[in-house]
């Protein structure tokens, strides 16, 4: 018997690392009028950001079936296994209920269903650490405590070109009061109680970025523990020039650069700039 970490798609995790650590994926749904794809299995993120940009329709998404997350589910407790199931903040999508109601469909399995109260590679953060948990031989009760003590600790700030994407989405949450006074001020936003929040603002994008390096240098952070740089449609020198910056702060050397898919590109756009990481209270 062991123990077997599931995720979705939202997590934004390259595929290579997801093989690496044994990850079961569950993808969310990406909407073009009629046309449905599932996330990084039936759209890629290439043709998903060309559809956004060169397209008549603005996408929409939707959470897995608990039919998906049952199918998943049955498969890996067949040979009874425990299953750690790891999801986007439940304040932004259905996904972390369809979880649980495909959970209660299967009582004779063991699983738990965490909510982390995060997107993209905030996700990742914790479906990385539970991962290594369990290669390094953890219970799950030991995973499950280490996991709630990550949720105060995890922390993502980003930066978007526009948040029209965000506005029309209906995801912008607490960073709706920055929208009159955009200009040349560009807001530095969080994830804090699940939704977005806006954190504080710079006059333009380089400052935003130096800003963003400044407020991670200033933080105390976890040793041994992953910073995860997010981009958007392409790997744009901003993405060298931070991985640089975070490295010459001397508090990290474990950077992980990952692209942002289909679902967090419905509400981020094309042009978005992140940082997750994990810090010690």
């Amino acid at each position: 018997m062991g123990i077997r970490i599931v995720t979705d798609s939202t997590a934004d995790l390259p595929r290579e690392l997801i093989e690496e650590l044994g990850i079961t994926v569950v993808p969310l749904n990406v909407h073009f009028g009629d046309e449905v794809y599932k996330d990084q299995v039936e759209i890629s993120t290439d043709e998903f950001f060309h559809k956004l940009q060169h397209g008549d329709v603005m996408p929409k998404t939707s959470q897995p079936s608990p039919g998906d997350f049952l199918e998943v589910y049955r498969e890996l407790s067949a040979e009874g296994d425990s299953i750690i199931s790891i999801h986007i903040s439940s304040e932004l999508s259905g996904t972390h209920n369809s979880a649980m109601l495909a959970k209660g469909m299967l009582p004779e399995a063991d699983i738990n269903v965490f909510d982390t109260r995060k997107v993209s590679g905030g996700i990742g953060l914790f479906v990385i650490e539970a991962a290594r948990a369990v290669e390094a031989g953890k219970s799950k009760e030991e995973i499950m405590a280490m996991l709630e003590n990550m949720q105060e600790k995890v922390r993502v700030i980003f930066i978007l070109d526009s948040l029209e994407y965000l506005e029309k989405g209906g995801r912008i949450g607490k960073a709706s009061a920055v929208l009159g006074s955009m200009l040349s001020l560009k807001p530095i936003l969080t994830i804090e109680e699940g939704i977005v929040h806006s954190k504080e603002k710079a006059r333009g994008f380089k400052k935003a970025k130096k800003r963003m390096v400044e407020m991670f240098a200033e933080t105390n952070i976890a040793t041994g523990s992953d910073v995860i740089i997010l981009y958007g449609e392409s790997e744009t020198e901003d993405v060298a020039e931070i991985r640089d910056a975070l490295v010459a702060t001397g508090k990290t050397q474990d950077i992980l650069v990952s692209r942002v898919g289909a679902v967090i590109g419905t509400y981020s756009g094309p042009g978005i700039l992140g940082l997750v990481y994990r810090e010690e209270v």
